[in-house]
């Protein structure tokens, strides 16, 4: 009974995690765009944002080194400004600019159209060697770039300006995590645990960040009675708040994404993605009334088969180079006992011949 139990516990560990990204990747969709529709400064959000993150990842870095008496991880200058700020700059513009988006689009044009981002990281994994080339690529490409067009075709609530943002996120999004990706495999810099990775970029990425805010917001804020020129402590007290939550969702689904992977596999967060976005496109079309057509939803179907095909041939090339690795390392083995035994048997055939 045992085994069973085991069982169950690692079942439910699993549900559980997987419920809690859920939470945290569900919950900052809509939370933004709910916030976003009486507060019409998006990057301004990103920023406060960055700074929320940053404040929870350093207070969490200490903690964790109280806790294990180990000192956490501090980059130089030299590999901070080279290593880390093409990823800090890449994040920060596709976070931004998907939150700019949600000014003009619906939750399900823009998670549908986020979607696309596979595109993109397969693009640049190709670029930067990280993906192998395969045929059955081609068909992961044509069935999420039809899906994407069936999606927004004729579809009553398209809107271009969103659309281009979204799509130029996505197209940002694929450098940033081929950037991460190679990040997090450079073991000298320690980054593995994304707590320090938040850590060391958030300031990299608010730099980043800030003078397309300027631009673009600066003068509207400053003139703005939701913050600068409020009246009343309360409504400011109000918007403070509000703006924060949203960063402390940020943080927790960055936290909550590496807990489900340390934990599991990064295929059961590949595969959980999957469902997020059904569940999405449900709660969006029955909670802000997003009108999709049979049309649409037939896209959306066929984007999702592009994707879970990219996470199957994925999970078949991992398993392929485990047993690769594994039976390499047993060749290696077997090398290395061998001539220890012919070495033993010939010791014995040398100390027979001397008792002769």
């Amino acid at each position: 009974m045992e085994y069973p139990l085991q069982f169950l516990c690692r079942g439910l560990r699993t549900v559980g995690l997987v419920l809690l990204y859920y939470c945290f990747s569900i919950g900052i969709t809509f939370y933004n765009k709910w916030l976003l529709k009486e507060f019409h400064f998006p990057l301004f959000m990103t920023l406060v944002h960055l700074m929320i993150i940053f404040i929870l990842a350093a207070v969490t870095r200490t903690l964790m080194q109280c806790w294990t008496g180990k000192p956490r991880v501090v980059l130089g200058w030299s590999q901070y400004l080279t290593k880390a700020a093409p990823t800090a700059l890449a994040t920060a513009l596709d976070i931004g600019l998907s939150n700019w988006s949600f000014l003009f689009i619906t939750i399900s044009l823009y998670t549908m159209t986020k979607s696309s981002a596979v595109l993109f990281i397969l693009f640049f994994s190709l670029v930067f060697k990280l993906e192998e080339k395969n045929p059955c690529l081609i068909v992961v490409v044509v069935l999420i770039a039809s899906g994407l067009f069936m999606f927004t075709f004729e579809s009553t609530q398209f809107n271009v300006e969103g659309f281009v943002l979204v799509l130029l996120a996505s197209f940002i999004g694929g450098i940033r995590w081929t950037l991460t990706q190679i990040l997090l495999q450079k073991a000298e810099l320690g980054l593995q645990n994304p707590v320090d990775t938040m850590y060391h970029l958030q300031p990299l990425m608010f730099v980043g960040l800030f003078p397309l805010f300027l631009y673009n917001e600066g003068l509207s804020l400053c003139l703005s009675e939701k913050l600068f020129r409020v009246s009343e402590l309360p409504s400011l007290l109000h918007s403070l708040l509000t703006l924060s939550a949203g960063g402390a969702l940020a943080f927790g689904l960055g936290f909550s994404e590496f807990l489900l992977v340390s934990k599991t596999s990064s295929l059961t967060l590949s595969i959980s993605g999957i469902f997020k976005e059904v569940c999405t496109l449900l709660l969006a079309a029955h909670l802000m009334g997003d009108e999709m057509s049979v049309l649409n939803w037939l896209g959306f179907a066929v984007c999702l088969s592009g994707i879970s095909l990219h996470v199957g041939l994925k999970a078949c090339h991992s398993r392929g180079k485990a047993g690769q690795v594994r039976l390499q390392s047993l060749k290696n083995s077997s090398s290395d006992i061998l001539p220890l035994l012919r070495r033993d048997g010939c010791s014995e055939e040398e100390d027979h011949d001397e008792d002769h």
